[in-house]
């Protein structure tokens, strides 16, 4: 793609997910292996690629926001525009002044195939396949800027929650095989990961194409030399079995004390609204089953103010139960309408104003329930891996704890991606706490 003498520069924007994170450093590996360098912040790119989110009405606004920025900033570069929302509205970002380029999830990672018909003829495209034909699973493994590799070990979902549309943006669920993951985590090993984070839209649901079981990734995961932590991106409660649990409790070497799970609703009717796969009491033995066997875990929840059914009622059971829940913190969702979702057939609707009310609330709690997890450590010594740190703050260093308290300490670039002790002393801020490396 390039002749040695024109070197081509790329910038690129990940709106969203930690998949969309993952498959964004394969986009740039594999465009560095056709000789396209990764833009320096001072540097104009010949090409900007943009992998865009479609969670909610909110996620399409950023996305078209940021398109246009981008645009406006670099005006004569090619603008490739791919991920959840050209998949679900493709003619609606190619009529964005200045997009050359839109591709589909099943096609962002041929982007390079792409660019170079766009170098022999100049003439814009839209590459979206229909999601009942994305059918290949397309693996990812990279770290780009970070410390921390994601591994995608799965795509696609079957589930077809109401409110939900990403089924229709990543097509059905299909998985790597074991195989080939633990050949990916093993050449991550080898480029010197310490840790990584097994990323899907449907983790759990691993395996479920190719006859293959998620406990035995897992477990072959955990052999390889090199890594010392995994991570679970996220999981839904009625695939985070027991099995895996007392796996990773009493067997794992390096699956982590942190967990991302899914509530969405505390109201039993609101989870039957929402077709989700199980109820609070299910919820609540996963939430338990953490608890006693990994006292000190992170538990991080996923939770939608307002959807449509959410009545009065139905909203004060959800909280209720929310604040019962020993978890370390909420991740608070407004209600989105979804074009073409079946929670559009519900009839309550709740106003945007109750909406924010709600919003608040939750927050509030996951603010609560986020300060006291963690002056639970104050005190303490935690293993941390210590990230490499961002341009222009030399002075200190990032990294998390094994059950994933985010810290700070005195930067010492001898520890840059390497775990040692550190003594938690207090917060920071709301989220980061103040620690000292213990040597």
């Amino acid at each position: 793609m390039t002749d040695g003498s024109n070197i081509l520069r790329a910038s690129y924007h990940t709106l969203g997910c930690k998949l969309n994170f993952s498959e964004t450093s394969a986009i740039g590996m594999q465009l560095s292996r056709r000789g396209i360098v990764k833009a320096l912040p001072d540097e104009i790119p010949d090409i900007v690629v943009v992998n865009t989110c479609s969670v909610t009405e909110v996620a399409d606004k950023k996305g078209r926001s940021l398109i246009r920025r981008l645009r406006s900033r670099w005006p004569e570069a090619t603008l490739v525009v791919t991920g959840c929302y050209a998949q679900l509205k493709p003619q609606e970002v190619a009529a964005i002044d200045g997009v050359d380029i839109v591709l589909g999830n099943d096609e962002k990672l041929r982007i390079s195939d792409f660019l170079e018909q766009w170098e022999s003829d100049r003439r814009s495209r839209v590459a979206v396949h229909d999601y009942l034909d994305i059918r290949e699973f397309r693996g990812a493994c990279e770290r780009g800027d970070r410390t921390r590799y994601w591994l995608k070990v799965q795509d696609g979902c079957d589930y077809f929650c109401t409110y939900c549309t990403i089924p229709f943006a990543r097509g059905r669920s299909r998985s790597g095989s074991i195989r080939e993951l633990v050949a990916e985590a093993e050449k991550a090993a080898e480029a010197g990961g310490k840790e990584i984070v097994l990323t899907g839209v449907n983790v759990g649901c691993f395996g479920k194409d190719t006859g293959e079981d998620f406990l035995e990734l897992l477990r072959r995961l955990d052999d390889v030399e090199g890594i010392e932590r995994y991570r679970i991106s996220s999981i839904e409660p009625n695939l985070l079995t027991e099995r895996i649990l007392s796996w990773i409790a009493g067997e794992s070497r390096a699956f982590m004390p942190s967990f991302h799970i899914p509530l969405q609703s505390g109201s039993d009717e609101v989870l039957r609204l929402m077709n989700r796969r199980y109820r609070t009491d299910l919820f609540t033995e996963r939430i338990s089953m953490i608890r006693d066997l990994m006292p000190d875990s992170f538990i991080g929840v996923d939770i939608i103010a307002g959807a449509r059914g959410e009545t009065e009622e139905e909203w004060e059971k959800s909280f209720s139960y929310a604040a019962s829940l020993p978890v370390s913190r909420y991740h608070v969702f407004p209600y989105s309408e979804r074009p073409g979702t079946k929670a559009l057939g519900i009839d309550y609707q709740v106003s945007q104003e109750e909406k924010h009310r709600r919003v608040a609330m939750l927050t509030k709690l996951s603010d609560e329930k986020q300060s006291a997890f963690s002056r639970r450590f104050f005190g303490t010594e935690r293993p941390v891996l210590w990230e490499h740190p961002d341009a222009g703050d030399e002075e200190m260093m990032y990294g998390h704890t094994d059950n994933y308290l985010r810290v700070r300490a005195k930067a010492s670039a001898s520890l840059y991606n390497t775990i040692t002790p550190a003594r938690i002393n207090g917060f920071l801020d709301s989220d980061t706490l103040d620690a000292v490396v213990v040597y």
